[in-house]
């Protein structure tokens, strides 16, 4: 077996065992995922082009702010984890299905934030839901 195959097969089987922890790889985890990918690509953007950002205080891109937002995204994947973990114990499946479409619904939030602020115009529709759902979420 060369190098190329072992370390495929390594990266395989670890990618397996992520999956399987959190309760397997299907549409809802593949959306999220991608989701952060282009929340923390767009948050990016807001701050290193259009330095816009809210998260600093000059607006600019600042690697504090990036690494606070990638360990946030890191714990929010750590939530669905114990939402998977407690859908066993239940014997259920809804805990981490409401888990995870609850943090893509936030990044739907932060994404048309991020669209917002870089000019991007917002559908209506999309601002009146977004405000709803901002709404239930501080009650």
């Amino acid at each position: 077996m060369n190098m190329k195959n072992i370390i495929l097969t390594g990266i395989g089987i670890v990618g397996g065992l992520i999956a399987h922890l959190f309760g397997g790889w299907d549409a809802a985890m593949v959306t999220l995922v991608i989701f952060m990918a282009v929340d923390y690509a767009t948050g990016l953007m807001v701050a290193g082009i259009f330095h816009k950002s809210k998260k600093t205080e000059h607006g600019a891109l600042e690697s504090r702010a990036g690494w606070k937002g990638l360990c946030r995204k890191g714990l929010s994947l750590a939530v669905v984890l114990v939402g998977y973990r407690l859908d066993l114990v239940m014997g259920s499946n809804f805990i981490r299905d409401a888990v995870v479409i609850g943090f893509i619904v936030n990044e739907v939030i932060s994404i048309t934030e991020n669209a917002g602020l870089m000019g991007v115009p917002i559908p209506e529709a999309i601002t009146r839901a977004i405000e709803v759902l901002k709404g239930k979420s501080e009650e």
